[in-house]
């Protein structure tokens, strides 16, 4: 070790501590059970306890709530306990990780109703009186997108806006920075060996719960 280096911090530590221990939310948005989707998920989740960090999984198809926000915000819309729950989990999180499939260029309308359903006016952003701004009530936390699709990965930022409507209309906006993003494609052509090779980078992302 060079003379003036002992008790000098590794430029890196600081981003490793940061990673050290989070509260994790991994939600899998798929509508149907058994999936790519649901197997990115439990493998973030696996990297995630192999890292240290405290995990709670939601999937969307085992809840129970109509994703229809019939009134919009000019009524009360009564969250069902499930809703309930997942905003104490979104509270509760430092680190969220939503898992969907991309069709038409967007993610399941089973993840949009979700997101009209709880992230609300008071939970997830605060409108300010008389002005154009707007207070972002989950800052503080970051999150990670885990996309699969059919066509080539490289199409989701080309061509594609699901992933910036998610990123910076939706989690952005209710203050979650930053967003990464990684999209796996094409599956339907896919081989055995290369969506092995996906599971183990979503495991790699999980364990330093990036």
């Amino acid at each position: 070790m060079r003379s003036g280096e002992a008790g000098k911090a590794h430029p890196l530590r600081g981003w490793y501590a940061s990673r050290m221990g989070r509260r994790v939310l991994i939600i899998d948005a798929h509508p149907a059970d058994g999936t790519l989707v649901g197997a990115l998920a439990d493998a973030y989740a696996a990297g995630a306890t192999a890292g240290g960090h405290e995990t709670r999984r939601r999937a969307l198809r085992e809840m129970s709530f109509d994703p229809v926000l019939h009134e919009g915000y000019r009524e009360r819309q009564e969250l069902e306990p499930d809703l309930v729950a997942a905003q104490q989990d979104l509270a509760w999180c430092e680190h969220l990780v939503i898992a969907y499939p991309t069709w038409w260029g967007m993610p399941p309308a089973l993840l949009k109703g979700f997101f009209d359903r709880a992230l609300l006016p008071g939970f997830a952003f605060k409108y300010r009186e008389g002005s154009r701004w707007w207070d972002r009530l989950l800052k503080g936390r970051s999150a990670r997108l885990l996309v699969t699709m059919d066509a080539p990965a490289l199409y989701d930022g080309l061509f594609y806006g699901g992933r910036r409507v998610v990123k910076r209309a939706v989690l952005r906006y209710c203050g979650f920075r930053p967003v990464r993003h990684k999209a796996f494609g094409p599956v339907r052509s896919s081989s055995p060996r290369k969506r092995e090779r996906w599971l183990v980078e979503a495991t790699a992302l999980g364990r330093v719960a990036g």
